[in-house]
């Protein structure tokens, strides 16, 4: 199947999303095409309820038969602001289109606003971004960092480009690679499979659990090794809450300053040595391959600088 997709500013974000059908692709509702190039049904009830369907610049259903030679167009529905409040935040901005942000995040900023933390979030600062430029912005994350884990994330920019990269996400087609100071002499590679589970009693707390834990798989490699301590690269093949935490502290070598899963550490860390270091994924739109990394944050370069 042969197609091309674009996406063009129209009236304050309002954008649309174009396909040219071939014969390989005729003799199918327009729905039923657009189902197949990621549409979620949430994205399609939101396009029928603000938006529409064009063949040809004709307003058609989502039941119209496509031909070939015929333009499909979709029209989104301006975004809603969202609820979140705009303040400022620091964060670096790595890359922005119409259809995502890279977003590097510092230590010690939430991703999203909690009861525990209602501001000072990524979330309130990406929208303060947006305010300043007269855009109104909803917050879709498509990888999760803790609060004190720095690094790469992606923002989703509207519905569309939040369900094609979730899907993406869910799909391991994201890759996703840390990097992190352990403690302790780490062997030079290897991999921990071994499930998570909550642990019982927390909220918050995860535990290696056989019985009930969800599968996860992370796969590391040493890259370095300090007095004490080894700095290590690590490649999630699951996404479970606090998944290289955990792991590592089950094998003898907690992160350095992780002060849940090791209180009793002797390094003099404020925040666990956890560092997005490198994303890799198909731009949603575009089919585009993307690549980013991101260096290590100060606190980490200074206890590298001693190995």
């Amino acid at each position: 199947m042969t197609y091309s997709s674009f996406f063009t500013k129209i009236d304050f974000m309002r954008k649309k999303t174009e396909y040219m059908i071939d014969p390989a692709s005729a003799g199918i509702s327009a729905g039923m095409y657009l189902r197949q190039r990621g549409f979620s049904r949430h994205i399609m009830t939101w396009l029928k309820d603000g938006g529409r369907i064009l063949v040809n610049e004709t307003p058609v259903f989502a039941n119209y038969i496509l031909r070939p030679g015929d333009r499909l167009t979709a029209v989104f529905p301006p975004p809603r602001q969202g609820a979140v409040e705009a303040a400022p935040v620091n964060f670096s901005l790595v890359y922005e289109d119409e259809d995502l942000l890279v977003v590097n995040k510092p230590p010690g900023i939430p991703v999203h606003p909690s009861p525990g933390h209602p501001q000072g979030t990524l979330a309130n600062g990406l929208a303060w971004y947006f305010q300043q430029k007269g855009e109104p912005f909803v917050f879709h994350c498509v990888n999760r960092l803790d609060r004190d884990t720095s690094g790469l994330l992606i923002a989703a920019l509207h519905p569309l480009s939040a369900s094609l990269l979730s899907g993406n996400m869910a799909k391991r087609k994201i890759s996703r690679t840390y990097r992190a100071l352990a403690e302790g002499q780490t062997d030079a590679f290897g991999t921990i499979r071994a499930p998570i589970g909550r642990k019982p009693g927390s909220i918050i707390q995860r535990q290696i659990d056989p019985e009930h834990g969800a599968p996860a798989v992370t796969h590391y490699r040493t890259l370095a090794w300090g007095e004490g301590f080894s700095y290590i690269e690590l490649h999630l093949e699951t996404g479970r809450t606090h998944q290289i935490r955990v792991h590592m502290a089950s094998i003898g070598h907690p992160l350095l300053g992780d002060s849940l899963y090791h209180p009793d550490s002797a390094f003099p860390m404020a925040r666990q040595a956890l560092h997005s270091f490198a994303l890799e994924f198909t731009h949603p739109i575009t089919e585009k391959a993307m690549r980013f990394t991101a260096p290590l944050p100060l606190d980490m370069q200074a206890w590298l600088n001693r190995a």
